[in-house]
C-alpha cells in the first residue's frame, strides 16, 4: 500500500478517536482525577467543544500553509495558558462554555470555506478564543492539583489535538480530501452551533 494511503488512514483514525469523546463527560471538575499533569492532560480530551475546536486549528493551519500551519497551533496553547492562570486566580470571565462553543461555529466555518484572512487576522482569531478555553481548564483544575503540572497537561494535550488536525488536514492535497476535509469544517461548525444552542 503506498505510505500516501497509511498517512491517509492514520489521519482519518485520529480524527475519529478524537471524535468519540463523548461532551456529556466535558468540565466535570474532579472527575478529571486528583493528578497535576493527569488531570490538565484529559480535560480538553473528555469534552467534545474543545476537541473539535482544537482540531479545527489544525485544519485551519493546512489551509492557510505556511507559516500559519505552525504560528497557529503555538499562538492557540500559549494564549490558552494565560486563560488558565484566569481561571486559576479566578479572574471574571462571562460567558465561557457560549466562548467554547463559537469558537468551534467559527473556526469550523473558516475550515468549511477554505478562508484565508492576513495572518495577524488568524492569530488573532484563534488567540480570542483560546482565552475561554483555558479558561474553563483553569477554573476546573482539581483542587489538589499542581498548577503548573496540570497547565502542562492541557498545553500538551492541545498540541497533540492540533496535530490531529494537521495530519487529517493534509488530506487536502487531493480533491476529494479537500472535500473531506471542508465537510469535516462543517461538521465541527455544526457541532459548535448544537453546543452554542445548549440542545447538547
Amino acid at each position: 500500500m503506498p505510505s500516501e494511503n497509511y498517512r491517509a488512514i492514520g489521519a482519518t483514525l485520529c480524527l475519529l478517536a478524537a471524535c468519540s469523546a463523548s461532551s456529556a463527560l466535558a468540565h466535570t471538575g474532579a472527575d478529571h482525577g486528583g493528578g497535576g499533569f493527569t488531570s490538565g492532560f484529559t480535560h480538553p480530551l473528555l469534552g467534545l467543544d474543545h476537541i473539535i475546536a482544537m482540531v479545527a486549528v489544525g485544519l485551519w493551519g493546512v489551509f492557510l500553509g505556511a507559516p500559519a500551519i505552525w504560528v497557529l497551533p503555538i499562538v492557540f496553547p500559549l494564549v490558552m495558558a494565560l486563560g488558565g492562570v484566569f481561571g486559576i486566580i479566578e479572574v471574571p470571565l462571562p460567558g465561557v462554555e457560549a466562548g467554547i462553543a463559537l469558537s468551534a461555529v467559527v473556526l469550523g466555518l473558516c475550515v468549511a470555506l477554505a478562508l484565508k484572512p492576513p495572518l495577524w487576522a488568524a492569530a488573532l482569531v484563534v488567540g480570542a478564543f483560546a482565552i475561554f478555553h483555558g479558561y474553563a481548564h483553569g477554573t476546573e483544575m482539581p483542587i489538589a492539583s499542581d498548577a503548573v503540572s496540570y497547565a502542562l497537561g492541557f498545553v500538551v494535550a492541545t498540541g497533540l489535538l492540533h496535530l490531529c488536525g494537521i495530519a487529517f488536514g493534509n488530506l487536502a492535497r487531493w480533491p476529494a480530501g479537500r472535500f473531506a476535509v471542508r465537510a469535516a469544517g462543517a461538521f465541527i461548525a455544526i457541532a459548535g452551533g448544537v453546543f452554542l444552542s445548549g440542545i447538547a
